[in-house]
């Protein structure tokens, strides 16, 4: 190890670990409590099994406010109760507290390992190349790689919800987001809001290639 490498490694365990951010403005991620990981468990499969707090409170035989407040994380429930709860859900006692040693969700995709998609923009000449796929939690994620091939055609009709990034990797393209146009080249990149039409519009240098990530929040559970 080279003496540069030795100082920046005694350097940086000199530094206090609240200080080493990445800079980004996303809020720290909280840990959830025994409760919280409890109530969101009992939550989950009482709406799987379509039943309303109403039901499982009447049936557990405890009033509707506490079970609402188990669901939200809010009491800790004694085990009598937790029982009763179980016994309505049809599960063992034990399975209302797996979410507490959650899984965080990571998929990891090798080169050329990615999933051939079809969308819209497939029957113009547009590869898509699934580079990831996010399993659950709030904002659904999409990273694929665009190829546009020599046979590919303009197409600026796309619209979605929520946000999309893309960064050009090779070729270059006039992209058009509603009623304005970018010229990206090699290392350009665009972020916008993908409710409004948007696509390549002048296909410039072919083949061309870039990574689009699209951002959306997931619908919210009933």
């Amino acid at each position: 190890m080279t003496d540069g490498r030795r100082k920046a490694r005694a350097t940086m365990a000199e530094v206090p670990a609240e200080e080493l951010t990445t800079g980004s403005g996303a809020p720290v991620a909280r840990e959830r409590t025994l409760e919280q990981a409890l109530g969101h468990q009992v939550r989950a499969i009482r709406r799987d099994l379509d039943l309303t707090v109403s039901d499982v409170a009447s049936a557990a035989g405890i009033s509707v406010g506490m079970l609402s407040k188990i669901e939200n994380g809010l009491i800790s429930p004694s085990l009598a109760t937790l029982q009763a709860i179980s016994t309505v859900l049809n599960v063992p006692i034990s399975t209302l507290f797996t979410s507490f040693e959650e899984k965080r969700d990571c998929s990891f995709v090798p080169a050329g390992g990615g999933v051939r998609i079809e969308r819209r923009g497939t029957k113009v000449g547009h590869e898509y190349e699934l580079l990831g796929h996010a399993l659950g939690g709030e904002v659904g994620v999409e990273p694929y790689l665009i190829t546009l091939s020599e046979e590919a055609v303009p197409y600026t009709g796309f619209r979605h919800a929520g946000v999309e990034f893309i960064h050009m990797l090779s070729g270059e393209v006039i992209y058009r987001h509603g009623d304005r146009t970018y010229h990206l080249k090699p290392g350009d990149s665009l972020l916008f809001d993908s409710a409004a039409t948007h696509g390549p519009e002048e296909l410039l240098v072919r083949p061309m290639r870039y990574l689009s990530i699209i951002m959306y929040p997931r619908e919210s559970e009933r």
